[in-house]
């Protein structure tokens, strides 16, 4: 399966039924090969973090003069007066910047470094709006739920990346939607489309779509719609549209189920609804979801995508939401199953409890 001008995804394995004989995809089974070997790479970097100057550094010099790779990095950051001091400055010379919103580096990319917390892997998401270069994600960040990798043995990881030889798994992202009605002014950070007076907006979101109050008092009142059939209308704090990736973020804080990466999915959560039967529901990938203020809506709604983007939803807009067809490749530490497991228990804490203790042969007799 093709992802990107130079990447290959390779599916291994697959379990199959003794009895009817059908296949069932085995998710541990994606491996990254490559058609020719890398030679660029984006690094990604928590702006304003002194503990990552170091690290940042060295992972610079590992590249750019052990495996001879073309280095970008946001100008931002290199603009950073922690970078400014004489130590960068023969550094500076061998990396190559850009800017967001400005230039187009999506074909210069064969695949991105992120070092940071999960902000970082979701920024780099935000820079590409179809395909993505796979990304390596190195936990130096205070969560670290997406990103596996730890930076004590990031040279020979980094190596084994550049050979091919790692797992990956396809993070679904959400392809949104935001039409406003009569709208004057045009951001150069958005794509953007005029039709009749209306402008629609395009993004790209990895966790999640929150529509919420915003700063009224009243409760959000918006009407969901299920391929362009009404299902509910929220009324309550707000509501979270997320991917399978944004469902262990703000979704599992309001109360949403946990769902793995490779499950096609979308879910719906409610954000503190005024009802006691309204649960999350999770429905198939391939749907369309649309949100639009209600008519007996009291106050404007806002959207926020991924945390970014955040805008005023008035009468007429609507948020139109469906299942990205350029996921993010994420490369694993282990394996797909193994590292989500892995950051359930160490990020999350999943299920932790004190052990029940053994009944003795006494106790047993009552």
């Amino acid at each position: 399966m093709r992802l990107f001008d130079n990447l290959w995804l390779k599916r291994h394995s697959a379990v199959k039924s003794p009895h009817s004989g059908w296949h069932i995809q085995d998710p541990a089974s994606q491996r990254l090969t490559w058609n020719k070997p890398p030679k660029s790479v984006l690094i990604i970097k928590k702006i304003r973090d002194a503990s990552l100057l170091q690290p940042f550094k060295e992972l610079c010099i590992f590249l750019t003069q052990q495996k001879n790779m073309i280095v970008y990095v946001e100008r931002k950051i290199i603009e950073d007066p922690a970078i400014a001091i004489e130590s960068f400055v023969s550094l500076k010379k061998k990396i190559c910047t850009f800017r967001e919103d400005y230039d187009d580096i999506s074909n210069c990319v064969d695949f991105i470094i992120c070092l940071g917390g999960d902000g970082t892997l979701l920024y780099a998401s935000s820079l590409f709006q179809e395909s993505v270069p796979p990304v390596m994600a190195f936990h130096l960040g205070s969560l670290g739920f997406l990103t596996p990798f730890k930076f004590d043995t990031y040279q020979s990881q980094v190596t084994q990346v550049i050979e091919g030889n790692a797992a990956v798994i396809l993070r679904s992202r959400l392809e949104v939607k935001v039409m406003k009605k009569n709208r004057e002014k045009e951001s150069v950070e958005e794509i953007s489309l005029v039709t009749n007076g209306d402008k629609t907006m395009h993004y790209q979101v990895l966790n999640e779509v929150v529509v919420d109050r915003g700063p009224s008092s009243y409760l959000s009142n918006v009407d969901l719609f299920l391929d362009g059939h009404l299902i509910t209308t929220v009324q309550g704090d707000g509501v979270i549209v997320s991917t399978p990736t944004g469902s262990t973020a703000y979704a599992v804080a309001a109360g949403a189920s946990m769902i793995h990466p490779n499950v096609p999915a979308i879910m719906i959560t409610p954000i503190c609804p005024h009802s006691l039967s309204f649960r999350p529901i999770v429905v198939p990938a391939g749907v369309e979801l649309k949100i639009t203020l209600s008519r007996d809506a009291r106050n404007m709604a806002w959207v926020s995508l991924d945390g970014r983007k955040r805008q005023e939803i008035a009468y007429g807009d609507s948020i139109t939401i469906t299942t990205s067809c350029f996921p993010v490749p994420s490369i694993c530490f282990r394996d797909p199953v193994n590292d989500w497991f892995e950051s359930l228990a160490q990020c999350l804490h999943w299920n932790v409890r004190k052990k029940q203790s053994h009944l003795s042969s006494e106790e047993e007799e009552f």
